[in-house]
Order: structure tokens, then sequence, then C-alpha cells
């Protein structure tokens, strides 16, 4: 591609595209990344400039990009048929992968409802969990019309999963479109809420949630989670028994738990599901993302059959919702594939010395003057910066610092994302070793660079 051809498509991009989650006013005025390849671990671009991927494009590749084993599957798929409706027909590819779901999910959810993003796929659950309960025997039930969900929670963008967030900087202009909601306190152990120490805390957390079902249990659909870790949020890392804690309280109360693996599930916790590490089976769970190893969207809902059935009989019991690429073939034939990789390698047990290589390497982070906190599970990683380490003071937001780091990173190779401040790392799972200890290496150098200088 030539020079012109280049600063072509850059005029073009700054004059036509508008893009998520950025402020257009100062991405125009920056050299935008154009990438045109992938190879593994890493992206190129026009000039073939390689970066590695840091956040795994969003935090959905799984094996790389450009795995031959995925390209090859859609290649055979598209030959047959690209797409069909689910609506009152089936296509053999969703039905493969919905068995797939089933097998290696978390005990009793055993129905599958497809969409095509993680928002939708919370809406559908959002939807599930009301209807299923007025269309279960019993007059009481009819109340159950809310949702408990906690602060700076996110579950994604459409008005339905917007209610149910909880981080105002993304949502709080839609507040006149969005339902009411009861909010609990996120345990985000570094600025607890409560102002305790995690280690004598007794998950004090908990007891808001405890207070909130016992005095509002019958009106509460469900309790929404995202498990172990608020992601959007700034990598909130929950401390151990606290999903564990929550799954009993829903079960006491007679409210049903969504557990939104969205962001957390397909091995980025260091488990196939988050909700394995407490051995918690939630009453619904979202998944998108990872589901298709980085290729194309899909998303699902999984249920148990005890909801399921709830909609069985006459015409009104249906569940009036469905996208037009639900159950796409394509997506769930790559999709298949991808779970399929997952076992013939062994993902999750190769996951496990690569997840105590980015923990010994994160140590260091501690010793940098900006670094407050440094979280992980798994895959999962976030650095949060302050200007006051002793204080916890943050920085103040016109800064960008995390803006700053991200840049320099860019410089040396490497593509992350922060949220705020915090530097988020989340590296493709197929990553090798060396790749992750660079990645650390320009994360470490790009921060002190921005903060120390």
């Amino acid at each position: 591609m030539t020079e012109e051809e280049l600063t072509r498509l850059a005029q073009w991009d700054k004059k036509y595209l508008w893009h998520p989650f950025t402020q257009m006013q100062t991405y125009i005025q920056e050299e935008p990344l154009i990438i045109e390849k992938g190879e593994g671990s890493y992206l190129i671009d026009l000039k073939g400039r390689r970066y590695l991927d840091g956040v795994s494009s969003l935090w959905v590749n799984v094996h790389g990009h450009r795995k031959k084993e995925l390209d090859e599957v859609l290649k055979a798929q598209v030959n047959k048929i690209a797409h069909s409706t689910l609506l009152g027909l089936a296509n053999v590819p969703s039905i493969l992968l919905a068995k797939k779901l089933v097998d290696m999910s978390p005990p009793g959810l055993e129905k599958v409802f497809y969409s095509d993003c993680g928002a939708a796929a919370v809406e559908i659950a959002l939807k599930i969990a009301l209807q299923y309960w007025q269309q279960k025997e019993g007059e009481k039930y009819r109340r159950k019309t809310k949702y408990i969900s906690l602060a700076q929670a996110y579950h994604g963008d459409t008005v339905g999963a917007v209610s149910v967030g909880g981080i105002s900087l993304y949502h709080g202009i839609f507040q006149p479109l969005l339902f009411s909601c009861f909010y609990t306190f996120s345990p985000y152990c570094y600025r607890c809420p409560l102002s305790l120490e995690k280690e004598s805390c007794a998950l004090a957390c908990v007891n808001k949630l405890e207070e909130l079902l016992a005095q509002h249990h019958e009106e509460i659909a469900a309790v929404i989670i995202e498990p172990l870790v608020q992601a959007a949020a700034g990598m909130i890392v929950a401390p151990p028994g606290y999903l564990h804690r929550v799954r009993e309280l829903c079960t006491r109360y007679k409210v049903l738990l969504i557990a939104d693996e969205v962001a957390v599930g397909f091995g980025r916790t260091g488990k196939m599901f988050a909700c394995e590490h407490e051995n918690v089976s939630p009453d619904i769970m979202c998944l998108a993302k990872g589901i298709t190893g980085g290729y194309l969207p899909l998303a699902a809902t999984l249920t148990t059959t005890e909801i399921y059935a709830a909609f069985l009989g006459e015409q009104n019991k249906t569940f009036f919702h469905g996208h037009t690429y639900t159950g796409n073939p394509l997506a769930c034939a790559v999709a298949l594939a991808n779970l399929e990789l997952f076992a013939k390698e062994n993902i999750i047990a190769k996951l496990q010395p690569k997840i105590e290589l980015i923990r010994r390497g994160l140590n260091r982070f501690n010793n940098l003057s900006r670094v407050g906190d440094v979280r992980q599970k798994g895959m999962m990683v976030g650095i949060e910066l302050v200007e006051d380490k002793a204080t916890k003071k943050p920085y103040l937001p016109e800064l960008r610092m995390g803006h700053q780091v991200i840049m320099l990173a860019r410089k040396h190779g490497l593509v992350i994302r922060p949220l705020g401040d915090v530097i988020v790392l989340m590296p493709v799972l197929a990553m090798g070793e060396e790749e992750l200890n660079q990645l650390m290496e320009i994360t470490y150098l790009s921060i002190k660079e921005a903060t120390e200088n």
C-alpha cells in the first residue's frame, strides 16, 4: 500500500467512523492505528509494524489470530451455508454447539438460547427471569419484577443491561430510559466501601445483599453478578467465598442467580467458567466474547430445565425474543471448533504455568510509586494507577494517565486499553511465555515513564 493510500485511509477513518468508547475529539488528533492482519499473538498494521495483542482484541481471542483449524472450519461451513434463520428452523452447527455448551457448563444448565453479543445475552437473561416468575404457578410470584445488581457493575450497553449497570460515567445520562434496580456493594477490596481490611472483614460486603433480600425478596426476580471479576469496573477481583455466599443467599430467598460470564468465561480466570472456582451453578448464565475464539459475534444464554418449562404451553407463554442472526451457522461452527481446541490442546491446564508467570512478573509493579493496587485472577489483570500511593488519591481525570500509558506502550509494540486509570492486561490465552514476559516488561516501562518522569 502506497503512502498516499495510507494517508487517505487515515483521513477517511477520522472523517467517517465513530469509534465506540472513544472520545473522538482526542482520537482525531492522534495517528490512527489501522490493523490489516493478525498472526498468532500479534496485530499487524498497514505499515507492517507488529504489536502484541495485550487485550485479546477486547477480551475475545483465545488461540491467536489466523488459527489454522478455525480458518478451515469457517471455509468449510461457508461452502455449505452462511446463514439460515433459527426462528422455527434448526441448523447443524447450532445443535452441536448447544449440546457442547450444556455438557461443559455448571450442572443444571440444560437449555441454550443464542444471540449475538454479551449485552443481548444479558438482556435475554433479564427478560427470561421476569417472564419465568410471571408464568410460574402462584399469584405471589407476580410481584417479582425487580433485580439486584452490584455497584460498579457492567453488563453491556442495551437498555436492560444498562439498567442493571452501575458505572455512572458510562450510563448516567441514560437514566430516563432505565428501569429501577436495587444495588449492593461491589467487593472492591482496595477501596472497600465499608472501610474494612480484606484480611479481617469476614465478607461484610455481602451483608448488604442479605439485607436487601430479606426486605425485598418477594419483589426480586434475580440477582445478577459478574462472577469473581468485575471487569469493566477495573478488574475488581472478589475475595474467596464471595460468589459462593451470593449463591447461598439467592437459594435461601428463592431468587434467581444470573451469572454474567461474558468477560470471565472460556478460560479467562484459569478455569473454563469462573463459577467453577467455587462450585457454583447459577440459574441463568450469559456467555459471549471467547465463545468463538475471537472470530465472529455470538452469545448464548443458558438456563435450567425448570425455567424453560415455565414457557411451555399456551401461545402467550412463548418467549417472544429473537435476533436475525440468532444461531448463525458460521459463528456456531467456529465456536464448536474453538471449544474442541480447548480440549484437544489442553488449554486450561496449559494456562496454569502462564498464570503463575504473570503473578511473579507483576510483583515488581508494586514497587512503582504510582501503582496503588495490582489485581489478578487467572489471565485477567488490573493495575490501578494513583497520584498518591499512601492515600490512594486518584489522578485527576483530565490527565488521562491511563491513556498516556497505553500510548507509550503502543510505541513499544504493545496494544492495551485502560479502564480509566486502571491498566488492563488480558492476553491471548495461547500467548507464549516469552511474549507474556515482553507484555509485562513493556507495560512496566510504560507506566514508569508516564508516571515518574
